[in-house]
């Protein structure tokens, strides 16, 4: 829905004001005139110029700073069309979209300016719009953003400075997430949280592991000192050694003078997190085994063995136990840090999630970009929600960002990119992923049952997926075609049968 002015009826004048009602007592006229001449006096001191038509686009009120810039009389304007008063205004395209712009630059009179625009609704029904100029011209755009910038760049150095120093930034309340399996795992993690066991982190790319190393730190007994990173899978074998455990001045060539810490003496007293650890090569695997069975290091070039207290946060999406049957993965080093295993559950498991962090980031790229947040409307939250998420929470970002440039104040489902929600796209997703029955479906068996709900069924898998689809359709039924009564009545997410609708061919056949 597009954004809304309330409406009064009082703002700007008469011509626009209901008629004052003959059987009122005359206190209450004198009243409700004062009133009037208040709001009408009130628009003409502000510095912004302020015009407002009806739905066919007529002047109703242009308020006296305006009317000065262009050269007319308030009064004489009242009723015309505003494109005969005002040059290249937009007016007309909101009346018929009924949708909001902002900040837009707009020509008038050799000047360019900076304009927001309004519809107008009373009841649902569209019965005009208004328009304001905000900034007269570009210089005092560039002077109040120039302002601002300057306001939260010294904002985000006293913020960077009141942090700890650790280097570890967020922490478990700033993880978005109330689905099940979210607030088990951050149960799960403020459990084990306060020890010292190292932990294994697995989930799938772009779920957010790196974002729960960093709460286990801020929640443990070392959240005080170091939180070191380490990406394995981004460092040269070559050079992962020395980067690991430092080196001594002289130990090859182009080292520097003096030496170089590595990440385990940094994270003395700390954390050190292992990202993608499965990428380790093998033979620096054996040396990390040494140092996390006998807590001491031996930097590269040196003759002696230097004591550190680090605790260790690994994370990985590949499959270690494939690995270590395959011969990739050392097992003694699998169990060396897969002390305590936490999974953060892919997005397709927790949709549930979807609306809050599709609102959370879109905030969070309006405040990057100084923006007001847009509206996520219910037709792009659905197509969201039939999506698979293949890479997760990232993907959704991205998707979010691309959203945020292309759709301007409301979010519709044009905006987002063809692949998001696409039917068979979906369909060849869920073919590779565990379903909801927990039985995975090929894209032939998902396209089958979708052409043609009562065919005979030859397997179980088509069996459970018919009688899916088959419950869906009499939950809908039985609802009117309400899909949030539907969801109650079957016991699940509403986001969750969206998916459903969608993997079935359900979801356009719906209201």
């Amino acid at each position: 829905m597009a954004q809304q002015m309330p409406v009064s009826g009082a703002v700007g004048g008469e011509k626009m004001a209901a008629p004052l009602r003959d059987d009122l007592p005359a206190t209450s006229i004198h009243l409700e005139r004062a009133r009037r001449e208040l709001l009408r006096a009130a628009m003409d001191a502000v510095e912004e110029w302020v015009v407002v038509v009806d739905a066919q686009g007529g002047i109703q009120f242009l308020n006296a700073p305006y009317a000065e810039f262009l050269g007319v009389e308030a009064s004489e304007v009242l009723g015309r069309d505003v494109s005969e008063v005002i040059e290249n205004t937009r007016m007309h395209e909101v009346l018929e979209s009924g949708r909001a712009e902002l900040a837009q630059l707009q020509l008038i009179r050799g000047h360019h300016m900076i304009a927001h625009r309004y519809p107008i609704f009373r009841d649902g029904e569209l019965i005009g719009a208004i328009g304001s100029v905000l900034y007269h011209d570009t210089w005092e755009w560039r002077q109040v953003n120039a302002q601002v910038q300057a306001l939260e760049a010294e904002v985000d150095y006293y913020r960077q400075a009141l942090e700890t120093p650790t280097g570890a930034r967020w922490q478990l309340s700033d993880i978005i997430g109330d689905s099940p399996a979210m607030r088990e795992l951050a149960c799960k993690v403020r459990k084990i949280a306060p020890g010292g066991a190292s932990v294994l982190i697995r989930g799938e790319s772009g779920t957010g592991k790196e974002l729960y190393a960093h709460a286990l730190h801020r929640s443990s007994a070392r959240a005080k000192g170091p939180f070191i990173k380490l990406n394995c899978a981004a460092i040269p074998e070559a050079l992962l050694e020395a980067e690991l455990f430092g080196y001594e001045e002289g130990a090859f060539t182009g080292a520097k003078r003096g030496g170089k810490p590595g990440k385990f003496q940094l994270a003395d007293g700390g954390t050190l997190f292992l990202d993608e650890v499965g990428d380790m090569p093998l033979a620096m695997q054996a040396k990390l085994l040494r140092v996390l069975q006998d807590r001491e290091v031996e930097a590269v070039g040196a003759t002696r063995l230097v004591s550190v207290d680090v605790r260790v946060i690994a994370a990985t999406h590949r499959p270690l136990e494939a690995l270590v049957e395959s011969g990739e993965f050392r097992e003694d080093l699998f169990y060396r840090i897969n002390v305590v295993p936490l999974k953060v559950p892919p997005l397709r498991e927790r949709r549930d999630d979807l609306p809050t962090l599709a609102t959370h980031l879109l905030s969070r790229l309006a405040r990057r970009s100084g923006r007001r947040p847009p509206i996520l409307s219910e037709a792009a939250l659905e197509r969201l929600c039939a999506h698979h998420w293949p890479g997760n929470v990232r993907e959704l970002e991205n998707v979010l960002e691309a959203a945020f440039y292309l759709g301007g104040s409301h979010i519709q489902p044009t905006d987002l990119p063809d692949a998001i929600g696409a039917r068979h796209g979906d369909a060849r997703h869920a073919a590779t992923h565990q379903s909801d029955l927990s039985t995975p479906a090929s894209a032939s068996e998902s396209s089958t049952t979708t052409r043609d709900s009562h065919t005979t069924p030859t397997t179980l898998r088509e069996a459970m997926a018919q009688a899916e689809r088959q419950l869906i359709e009499d939950a809908l039924r039985a609802a009117e075609g309400n899909r949030t009564r539907a969801a109650r009545q079957l016991g699940i997410a509403k986001s969750s049968l969206y998916e459903k609708l969608n993997r079935h061919g359900l979801l356009a056949e719906t209201p």
